[in-house]
């Protein structure tokens, strides 16, 4: 069975924050062990602390979407209200995933060293929960999706792969299912990734993740939305 392309064994899972107009992270280990969280001078998303030397993953054969038409560009979530642009993000220097930046909030990252939405094997899709100026993220009620609640993905060839959400979950940032997010499937999945719980001011970071699971439901034309 081919292995759904994921994150390198020595690579970190990041997902940024926002809070007082600052963002910061939290980081968690392939390994479970977890990386303290990190403050940033600017609007920018810090780096976590470094995994062993060597660890980052070259780019695998499926960054060939990237090239073609199967690259998503858009997300649309009626229920939520979100219609969103979708943009490749990758690995920074440092091993941690990147998301996009606090100026551009309203914006989905696709970790484009997994598969792309519809392939088979774990596409990844982070966005902000809020812009830490007290505006809201393009994931801000990522929470309150409920199984069967429809999610589409614009493609660049114009085709919207179509999921069907099957549960949401929060998690405490230090106990991060990375092996289930980015681990390998025998069908095509979604998981959509932002913030959540309570803002703990003391460390100055939210304290857990939200993340909302899906599958595929089909592919068709999108009527002409490519993103564009």
């Amino acid at each position: 069975m081919r292995r759904s392309r994921r994150i390198g064994a020595g690579a970190a899972v990041v997902i940024a924050a926002a809070g007082s107009g600052i963002a910061w992270l939290a980081a968690t280990r392939p390994d479970g062990a977890p990386h303290p969280a990190a403050p940033a001078a600017s609007a920018t998303v810090p780096a976590a602390r470094p995994g062993p030397a060597g660890t980052s993953p070259s780019p695998p054969p499926s960054e060939a979407a990237l090239g073609d038409g199967r690259r998503p560009v858009r997300i649309v979530i009626d229920r939520l209200g979100v219609t969103a642009p979708v943009g490749p993000v990758g690995l920074r220097r440092d091993g941690t995933v990147q998301v996009p930046p606090l100026s551009r909030v309203h914006e989905v990252g696709w970790y484009r060293y997994g598969p792309a939405p519809g392939e088979r094997g774990p596409a990844v899709l982070l966005g902000h929960v809020d812009s830490g100026r007290g505006g809201p993220g393009v994931f801000y009620r990522l929470g309150t999706l409920r199984p069967g609640d429809g999610v589409r993905v614009i493609r660049a060839d114009g085709r919207a792969v179509r999921f069907r959400i099957t549960s949401v979950e929060e998690v405490p940032k230090a106990r991060f299912p990375t092996a289930r997010v980015y681990g390998d499937l025998d069908h095509a999945g979604l998981r959509l990734i932002t913030c959540g719980g309570p803002f703990d001011r003391a460390r100055r970071s939210y304290t857990r993740n939200v993340i909302a699971w899906a599958r595929p439901t089909g592919s068709q034309p999108s009527a002409g939305m490519t993103g564009r």
